[in-house]
């Protein structure tokens, strides 16, 4: 239909966020999601087609019955240390999947797609903040897998005329600010709903993952960006494809480098309440600092985050956990 976007994983954290996003700018979201670590009660806009990207039969059907002009495709495992002991799961879905979904799409005349890609495609970076031509070098499975994909998505343009535009996301964080949907991932592994999951202690005190890096503070330093701002990024994505661009990609992130210990400040000032928290040793392959040039976002797709200062997105992660959790 005119103005339908297939929205693979749009049962999950950021995907559930794009479609509210595409259903206030006008379209139509179709969720396809196979519920593996999505949810169907975060479906809010839109059809939902439960199937899988690499089932290919449920594909033609879902291209068939709802004949979209676009497709949104967050669909993806996402545990970078998952990947690291499982890498042909992060292979089969990533990557397999994703070519069964471009190959649905050139099969079904479908010549636009705008995917969820990471800044961990960039690996340990030369400098900080990190442009969009630093060198890709990625350093687990996870990563590699987002930029394989990457690489297939410049071949089908080359060969079907497919254009794409991948976003490399930073720190996704927050939740909805009306309250409608947030972040439920299990198991939980970002550092924010962690950190309120401590304070209300339905889960343990936090670690922090070394407090002796060559940073201001000792700790790791993080790019965090509003999940509902990654999501008008998404659109903003989506209209620059309808109008003829190119494909590219872009960073999504706000180029502030925020360390542990200072979201840690941000969840006590929003919380009222302290932290409990201990510091462990690092986690092998972390970086001490990634922190985004996202200028070309700003230039050429039109982004301004709204909502990606840290309190805004602690306060909106806190309404929503308290929401959920009680």
């Amino acid at each position: 239909m005119a103005n339908t976007i297939l929205v693979t994983g749009g049962a999950g954290y950021v995907g559930a966020h794009a479609c509210k996003a595409l259903d206030s700018a006008g379209y139509q979201p179709v969720v396809l999601d196979n519920l593996v670590y999505g949810h169907e009660q975060a479906v809010r806009w839109g059809a939902f087609e439960r199937g899988d990207i690499a089932d290919r039969t449920r594909l033609d059907e879902v291209f068939e019955r709802h004949k979209p002009m676009a497709v949104m495709h967050f669909a993806a495992f996402a545990y970078v240390g998952e990947s690291v002991t499982e890498p042909g799961k992060y292979y089969r879905n990533n990557v397999a999947g994703t070519l069964s979904l471009l190959e649905a799409m050139r099969d079904h005349g479908v010549s636009q797609l705008v995917f969820s890609s990471t800044c961990a495609t960039y690996g340990v970076p030369d400098k900080v903040p990190i442009p969009e031509s630093a060198p890709q070098r990625p350093i687990n499975p996870y990563g590699t897998s987002k930029l394989m994909v990457e690489t297939m998505l410049r071949d089908f343009d080359a060969a079907h005329s497919i254009r794409s535009i991948a976003l490399r996301y930073f720190n996704a964080a927050g939740a909805d600010p009306d309250g409608d949907i947030g972040e439920l991932h299990d198991p939980e592994t970002h550092l924010i709903p962690l950190a309120l999951d401590a304070v209300i202690g339905r889960g343990p005190p936090l670690t922090l993952f070394g407090d002796d890096y060559d940073t201001t503070d000792g700790t790791c330093i993080r790019d965090y960006v509003h999940v509902s701002d990654l999501a008008d990024a998404h659109v903003l994505a989506l209209q620059v494809l309808d109008q003829g661009g190119a494909s590219d990609a872009y960073n999504l992130g706000t180029g502030n480098g925020v360390s542990v210990r200072e979201v840690l400040a941000a969840v006590e000032r929003v919380t009222g309440k302290p932290v409990p928290h201990s510091v462990g040793a690092r986690r092998p392959g972390d970086p001490a600092e990634l922190v985004s040039e996202a200028r070309r976002a700003a230039s050429e797709l039109g982004w301004r985050p709204r909502l990606s200062d840290l309190d805004t997105i602690v306060s909106t992660a806190w309404a929503w956990h308290c929401k959920v959790h009680g």
